[in-house]
């Protein structure tokens, strides 16, 4: 394979595997201006040769649409990448000295930023106090986002940069407070470092196969030069393409996110917060906790958003983790409908992000409403299980309920995967394993379905059927990847005999079981142009 360059106006790919489900045993496929052209076999292959700009010889890689990641934020990711990561950290005391050695190694940034500590992992279970922070530091302002980013730990010298008198106390700062801080700490990042840390994450998501990230921003979130500039960025890049989402309530939310260039006025439009702060609305109290959350919009506040924006052409949105959050969604979407009608709201597509704490009535409203389900798999491989912080905080039998991807599908909800990023990393076919191998077997969903909701679920979420998906006519947005035998993997073995069998007919994938290596990005292709090469490649 050639280095990274505007790819040739036409070029055949032979010689490997292509997941496609026009030809379930195509080796071949030929793109043409952007667009696949056509997908066959190799035998057939050979009557493009001559016609051709470029023959790319596969040699037995697998090539599949690229990913879609449905819920990133991008400067956030890149900050990560690039400055203090604590999700690593496997105690307290590690994290204090990654904050040491970080402050040490930026002596002129003005406020230093980190993410990513989870007390509930660490030894102890308790967050570095103001005075720890203050001794790692040197007295420096620091912000230290939780690794859900719904709450954070500060130093003194920032507290002294905010107004009034937030958070004097040990306790992680939450919900206003916390939006305070982290607006103040974001604000100290420079043109330049915002741009390097947008172009890093961008990157980084390409070489992982990643043709598409939507961008979650808002007021509460980054700022409106943040949005802008990424979207600025992102055009003048081959890729990989960025769908902007702008989580600004009422009509004026509307008008901004239309100026800014999103798709909807939605992504984090948070109804609550989560459940790792305590802030997820719930309508039974925490099991280690008096407290049931935190409300920030209701049924009236998020009919009003979703009829403004059904009648003026933009996808709402809401962030909703908690079951009292999700219903609120339920009964302001379901008043919308009333209003506008039915068909209107569904056309819309109007999405709900995270989506966790889900009853048997709530899915069937999701359906019955047309709502798009933008969820984070990888949160179950975190924090399910009967030992994991959903545990913890609901009990294990309200831990065991969330994230029914199996039940959403059978209700005919479409699936939009994503990672949160930076709350959990960019890895795509880490995300497709954690649906297939979910920690409550009920919820799994199949390897096939669970790589749907990460390609072809993430052009739906944005309106678009044709894309997505590598059929003549689509566009020609494809990974390349080096990867052991393919399979087709259910998720249990009451999924009929048939559906597992090659001569089903239906196209292999990787073998995600537990364990295994994940298959390795060798090239990212978006409309037509390659956005990544890997080394030696």
């Amino acid at each position: 394979m050639s280095e990274q360059s505007a790819e040739p106006q036409t070029v055949l790919l032979r010689r490997g595997e292509v997941h496609s489900p026009a030809d379930p045993f195509a080796t071949a496929m030929v793109v043409e201006r952007g667009q696949v052209a056509w997908v066959g076999s190799e035998g057939a292959a050979d009557a493009f040769a001559d016609g051709v700009d470029e023959v790319v010889d596969l040699d037995g890689a697998l090539v599949t649409p690229a990913f879609t990641d449905a819920h990133v934020h991008t400067t956030a990711t890149g900050l990560a990448l690039t400055g203090l990561d604590l999700s690593g950290a496997p105690s307290l005391e590690a994290a204090l000295a990654l904050v040491r050695d970080f402050a040490a190694a930026r002596p002129d940034d003005r406020v230093l930023l980190g993410h990513g500590w989870d007390a509930a992992r660490w030894p102890g279970g308790r967050p570095p106090t103001r005075a720890e922070l203050d001794a790692a530091t040197g007295g420096r302002p620091l912000y230290l986002s939780r690794i859900d980013v719904h709450s954070a730990v500060v130093t003194t010298a920032l507290l002294d940069l905010l107004p009034g008198d937030l958070g004097r106390t040990d306790a992680p700062l939450t919900a206003d407070d916390h939006h305070v801080a982290r607006e103040a700490a974001l604000a100290a990042v420079t043109p330049a470092q915002r741009t390097e840390a947008q172009r890093t994450a961008l990157a980084h998501a390409a070489s992982l196969g990643i043709g598409t990230v939507h961008e979650c921003g808002g007021p509460r979130i980054s700022s409106e030069d943040d949005f802008a500039g990424l979207l600025r960025l992102a055009a003048g890049l081959p890729g990989p393409r960025v769908v902007g989402y702008w989580a600004e309530q009422g009509e004026e939310g509307v008008a901004r996110a239309r100026e800014l260039g999103a798709r909807g006025a939605a992504g984090d439009l948070f109804v609550d917060g989560s459940l790792g702060s305590h802030t997820a609305c719930l309508h039974q109290r925490y099991a280690d906790s008096d407290a049931t959350g935190t409300a920030y919009l209701d049924a009236d506040d998020i009919a009003a958003h979703v009829v403004a924006c059904t009648e003026t052409g933009l996808q709402a949105g809401f962030h909703a983790i908690g079951d009292a959050a999700v219903t609120a969604v339920v009964e302001g979407v379901r008043a919308a409908a009333e209003k506008v009608g039915l068909g209107r709201v569904r056309a819309a597509r109007h999405r709900v992000e995270h989506a966790e704490m889900l009853t048997p009535e709530t899915v069937a409203a999701f359906a019955e409403l047309g709502l798009i389900a933008s969820v984070q798999p990888a949160f179950d491989a975190l924090w399910g299980g009967e030992d994991g912080m959903y545990a913890r905080r609901l009990g294990a039998e309200r831990a065991r309920s969330l994230n029914p991807f199996a039940a959403l599908l059978r209700a005919g909800v479409p699936l939009a995967f994503g990672s949160d990023s930076p709350v959990t990393p960019l890895d795509p076919w880490g995300t497709v394993r954690a649906a297939a191998f979910h920690r409550t077997p009920e919820h799994r969903v199949s390897v096939r379905a669970a790589f749907t909701a990460h390609t072809r679920g993430g052009w739906r979420a944005v309106g678009r059927d044709d894309a997505g998906v590598l059929v003549p006519g689509a566009p020609a947005d494809y990974a390349v990847w080096r990867t052991d035998e393919l399979v087709v993997q259910a998720p249990d073995d009451r999924v009929a005999r048939w559906s597992t069998d090659p001569r089903s007919g239906t196209p292999g994938l990787p073998d995600l079981t537990p364990g295994r290596d994940l298959p390795v990005c060798l090239r990212t292709v978006v409309g037509g142009r390659t956005v990544f090469v890997g080394p030696g490649e």
